[in-house]
C-alpha cells in the first residue's frame, strides 16, 4: 500500500519521534556538538543497485454477493392454489410463482364494472345536453322570427326562432291509383296554377303506394311534386299537376317544404345569435347558442364520477394482480417458504430468488488511495474456498459516500466477478487491484530513499562522482539525487542518478512501527549521527522518514 505521511500521522509516531529529535539534540549539546551519532554505535545498512520488478497492488477482501436478489411477498391473504415450482429452478422475470384464491374479489369486480357503465351513461348523457345549448336547424330553410335576443334567460320548450323553407313549394294532389303505379321519385311535373292558369315545372318528390276511395268509389293515391317558387307562391294558392299526360283528378293547395316552430331543449341564457331574421340555414346550422353554468357543473360532476368509477375499477384489477406472484428477475428459487394448499400471509416471505448470473463484492478503500481507483480496472479475486484458482474481476463502481471512522475515511469500491464456477453468495474473497508495475527496473529498497529524493551512496560507488561527498562521521558516503517511478511496498524504482554497481546506505526499519520506519529513514540526521561541527550533511538534505516514497505522495 501507499506509504504517506498524513497516515504516519495518525499512527501517532510524531511524538515520538519529536521526542527521539529533542533527545539527540540534547546528547549533542552535552557532547560538546561534534560528538557524532555514529559513536553510539548506530551503523548503515547496504544494498546493491540492483534490477527487480516492481507491482504496486491495493488488495482487499470482502464476501460475495449476487448480482441481484429479491424476497418475494404478497399483500394479501388467501390459500394459495398453484405453487409450480421448487428451490433450485431457474425462472425468467414474469413467470408465475404463484396464484392465491380470489374469488372473494369476483363480487367487488362486478359491482366496480356495474358502477362505471351507470357513470359512463350519466356523462353520455349530460353531454348530449351540453351539445343542445346550440340551437340548430332541424331543416333548411330561412328564419322567419327570432323570438329571443341576446342575454335572454330562456327555459327548456320555449319557442326562440321559427324557420320556413320557402324557397321551393310542393303540392299534393290525386291521381288515378292506375295511373299512379306507373310514376316514380324524380319524374318531371307540370304543375298550373287556379286562377291564373300559370305553368311551373316541378318533380315527382313521393308517391303514396296507398290507395284512397273517393265518392263514387274512384279509387285514387297522392303524389307530392315539388316546385321551384318563382317569388309569388304561398300557402294560399292552389294548383293541379300533369304527370307523363296524366291529369290529377283535383286540385290542392301548395305547402312549403319546411316550417319549424324551433324550441330549446335545455334551460339557459343566450349567449350568441348566429343567423338573423331571413338568413338561410341548412340543416344542422346554429341559429343562436346558450350558456348554462348549472349544465357546466352537471357535466363536470359526471365526468369526476366517471373518473372515479375508473380509478375504481383498475384498483379492484389491481388488487386482482396480487393474486397473482409472479417473478421480479431472472435467476435460481433460493428457498420456497409456502407451498399449495397453505394459507399466504401478507408481508411474509414466500421464497427468494438470486440472480447468479454473476456476482459481485464490495471493497473499501483508502482515501488516500481511492483517486487510483476507477471503473474498468481489472481485479484477482482469489478464496479460500476454492484453492489453486484466481478469479477475473472489473471494478464497476467508485462511490463517493465514504465511510468515515476513527478520524480515517474510506469508499467503497464494486467489483463484479462473470466468471463465477466453484464461488457462492456469502463466501470471504480477497482482491487485489494492480495500479502500475515495472519490469526489470533499477530499485533500491524503499527505506534507502531520503526526503528530497536523495540516496546516500559508497563512496567507491560509480555515481559517488556525481553526488556530494559527506565528512565527518559520515566520510565514506556521498549523497546522491536521484529520480523515482514505480514502487512497493519494500522497493522503488530508480529512473535516473544510480546505475547499476551502485552501493546505497541506510538505516533500517526495525518492524513495521511508524516510529522505526521515521527513525530508520534518517542516515545522516540526528538517529544516524550529526556531521562533523554540528551541521547538516552536504547536500543531503533532511532525510525522507524512511516510509517507501515517503514525502512524495506515491504508492
Amino acid at each position: 500500500m501507499k506509504f504517506h505521511p498524513k497516515k504516519l500521522l495518525r499512527r501517532k509516531v510524531l511524538l515520538p519521534a519529536l521526542a527521539c529529535l529533542l533527545a539527540g539534540a540534547a546528547a549533542l549539546h552535552f557532547l560538546g556538538g561534534g560528538q557524532p551519532a555514529a559513536a553510539a554505535g548506530l551503523t548503515y545498512t547496504t544494498a546493491a543497485v540492483e534490477r527487480r520488478d516492481i507491482t504496486a497492488q491495493i488488495t482487499g477482501s470482502g464476501s460475495l454477493e449476487a448480482a441481484n436478489s429479491y424476497s418475494v411477498t404478497t399483500l394479501v391473504e388467501g390459500s394459495i392454489l398453484t405453487a409450480g415450482f421448487e428451490e433450485g429452478d431457474q425462472v425468467e422475470e414474469g413467470t408465475v410463482l404463484y396464484t392465491i384464491d380470489a374469488s372473494d374479489l369476483s363480487g367487488n369486480l362486478e359491482q366496480a364494472q356495474i358502477s362505471l357503465d351507470q357513470a359512463q351513461r350519466s356523462y353520455n348523457s349530460r353531454v348530449k345536453e351540453l351539445e343542445k345549448l346550440s340551437v340548430t336547424a332541424p331543416k333548411a330553410g330561412r328564419v322567419l322570427s327570432l323570438e329571443v335576443e341576446t342575454g335572454d334567460e330562456v327555459s327548456a320548450g320555449q319557442l326562440v326562432a321559427t324557420l320556413r323553407n320557402a324557397d321551393t313549394m310542393t303540392l299534393e294532389v290525386p291521381f288515378l291509383s292506375d295511373e299512379a303505379e306507373g310514376f316514380w321519385v324524380g319524374q318531371a311535373a307540370s304543375v298550373t296554377l287556379d286562377g291564373t292558369f300559370e305553368t311551373l315545372e316541378g318533380t315527382v318528390s313521393k308517391v303514396n303506394r296507398n290507395d284512397t276511395v273517393l265518392t263514387g268509389g274512384m279509387m285514387v293515391r297522392s303524389v307530392t311534386i315539388a316546385v321551384s317558387n318563382p317569388g309569388a307562391l304561398s300557402a294560399a294558392q292552389t294548383g293541379s299537376a300533369v304527370i307523363d299526360g296524366c291529369s290529377s283528378v283535383g286540385s290542392a293547395s301548395f305547402t312549403y317544404a319546411a316550417e319549424e316552430q324551433i324550441l330549446a331543449e335545455v334551460s339557459g341564457e343566450v349567449s350568441g345569435i348566429r343567423a338573423q331574421e331571413g338568413d338561410w340555414v341548412d340543416k344542422g346550422g346554429v341559429i343562436l347558442t346558450l350558456t348554462s353554468d348549472s349544465l357546466d357543473d352537471s357535466v363536470q360532476s359526471a365526468a369526476d364520477a366517471l373518473r372515479n368509477a375508473q380509478l375504481s375499477l383498475e384498483s379492484r384489477y389491481d388488487q386482482l394482480d396480487n393474486y397473482t406472484i409472479t417473478s421480479p428477475i431472472q435467476g435460481t428459487v433460493i428457498d420456497k417458504n409456502y407451498k399449495a394448499g397453505e394459507t399466504s400471509e401478507a408481508g411474509k416471505v414466500l421464497c427468494s430468488i438470486y440472480d447468479l448470473s454473476y456476482l459481485t463484492m464490495t471493497l473499501s478503500v483508502d482515501e488516500l488511495d481511492i483517486s487510483d481507483i476507477a471503473v474498468g480496472q481489472e481485479v484477482a479475486v482469489t478464496a479460500d474456498a476454492v484453492e489453486g484458482r484466481t478469479y477475473a474481476g472489473v471494478v464497476t463502481k467508485v462511490s463517493v459516500a465514504g465511510v468515515s471512522s476513527g478520524g480515517a475515511t474510506t469508499y467503497p469500491v464494486t467489483v463484479r466477478i462473470d466468471e463465477t464456477e466453484g464461488l457462492l453468495p456469502g463466501m470471504n474473497v480477497d482482491a487485489v487491484i494492480t495500479l502500475r508495475s515495472a519490469s526489470n527496473v533499477l530499485a533500491i529498497p524503499a527505506g534507502a530513499l531520503n526526503r528530497g529524493n536523495t540516496v546516500l551512496v559508497t563512496a567507491d560507488s560509480p555515481s559517488a562522482g556525481g553526488g556530494t561527498p559527506l565528512e565527518g562521521s559520515q566520510e565514506g558516503y556521498c549523497s546522491v539525487s536521484v529520480e523515482i517511478g514505480a514502487s512497493d511496498s519494500d522497493y522503488i524504482e530508480i529512473t535516473s542518478g544510480l546505475q547499476e554497481g551502485d552501493i546505497v546506505a541506510y538505516i533500517p526499519t526495525a518492524s513495521s512501527d511508524g516510529q522505526d520506519m521515521m527513525m530508520g529513514g534518517m542516515p545522516g540526521g540526528m538517529a544516524g549521527g550529526m556531521p562533523a561541527g554540528g551541521g547538516m550533511p552536504s547536500g543531503g538534505g533532511m532525510p525522507s522518514g524512511g516510509g517507501p516514497g515517503g514525502g512524495r505522495g506515491g504508492f
